[in-house]
């Protein structure tokens, strides 16, 4: 009985809160009850936020009915093992007194999971004190499950496109085997494997963009060679494109490095890259060679060559140099920067 008295006086309060509040704000309540979009309005002066208004709109999104409602905490709906973190905002918007725009998984009353992105300001009275928090809703439950769907698919594609690069590779290590030098075998595997895992890093990523910076620490690691090689530049973001023929390019120079220049085995030394955006919406990357054998200039031009420079120019648009310096090889790349929605072919 006594649990039913407590229950019985606490809903009285949040209907005498509910009323109190409609008093002060009537006319903002009127519209507030007619509009389509989810609302409610808490009590910021008293502790945990408890709801002091909801609207039909609210009430129709949840499920609940309205003495179900009020009262309560205010983050009753929120799932608290799955969404601590949209807790954690929430919280801190109260304390900290800003507003907030965060996406939400709600419960509804009949048990299923819904998301909103809930919009928090905080009300004022005349002195300035905040005396309520209003939150608005919007219902992106289809947006949410759309999203899954796509992620559902992407993966699926990322995971057919990892085998067939697989199968690729082992079909032709079968069919060259005995028939071409292993040295070219090796270098066909390595090409394939560097496209492979940049295929990892876009599937990562949901094939938006990928970091300059991950394609070269993945380059030197998967070569090993990641210790003697130093890397700067801001973050610069890759559409899929540019990023797998840089792939090709950034593991043609690697492996040339490892084989006869600065990474080779016999010396101490080191490769520098550096890039930096340069006026007129241009990418400038600088491959720096140091500390390896004395570099005579080839006397023909070899496949990695030919994809360095006819690459660029042909798949980016861009512009290469390649200088045999006797200490070292260097390579510079002039290249349009990635725009915020670049080409994803």
């Amino acid at each position: 009985m006594s649990d039913q008295h407590d229950k019985a006086v606490e809903q009285e309060h949040a209907e005498s809160d509910v009323e109190g509040f409609r008093d002060d704000l009537g006319p903002f309540v009127v519209a507030a009850e007619t509009t389509r979009m989810p609302m409610v309005f808490s009590n910021a002066k008293v502790k945990d936020n408890p709801i002091v208004f909801v609207n039909q709109a609210f009430l129709t999104l949840t499920g609940y009915d309205e003495h179900e409602v009020l009262g309560q905490k205010f983050d009753f709906l929120i799932q608290r093992a799955t969404d601590p973190e949209a807790l954690t905002e929430i919280q801190t918007a109260f304390e900290g007194a800003r507003d907030l725009e965060t996406p939400v998984r709600f419960h509804r009353k009949d048990g299923r999971t819904i998301w909103v992105t809930i919009f928090i300001t905080q009300v004022r009275d005349d002195a300035g004190a905040i005396v309520q928090h209003f939150a608005s809703f919007v219902d992106i439950t289809s947006h949410k499950e759309e999203q899954e769907r796509l992620r559902s698919l992407l993966d699926e594609l990322n995971h057919r496109t990892q085998n067939t690069l697989a199968t690729v590779l082992a079909v032709a290590g079968q069919t060259l085997r005995g028939m071409a030098d292993e040295r070219v075998i090796d270098a066909f595997e390595g090409r394939i494997l560097a496209l492979s895992k940049t295929h990892g890093l876009l599937g990562s990523e949901n094939w938006d963009r990928v970091e300059l910076r991950e394609i070269l620490d993945q380059t030197f690691e998967a070569l090993g060679v990641d210790a003697r090689v130093h890397i700067e530049g801001d973050e610069v973001g890759l559409p899929p494109k540019t990023a797998l023929t840089l792939t090709m390019v950034f593991h043609e120079l690697a492996t040339n490095a490892i084989a006869h220049g600065a990474l080779s085995a016999a010396t101490r030394g080191r490769v520098d890259v550096a890039w930096r955006l340069e006026a007129g919406d241009r990418l400038r990357v600088d491959w720096r060679e140091s500390g390896g054998p004395v570099v005579t200039p080839p006397t023909f031009q070899g496949f990695g060559r030919r994809l360095i420079e006819g690459g660029l120019a042909q798949e980016l648009n861009g512009d290469v140099r390649l200088a045999y310096e006797p200490t070292g090889l260097v390579c510079d790349i002039m290249m349009p920067a990635p725009r915020d929605r670049a080409e994803r072919t």
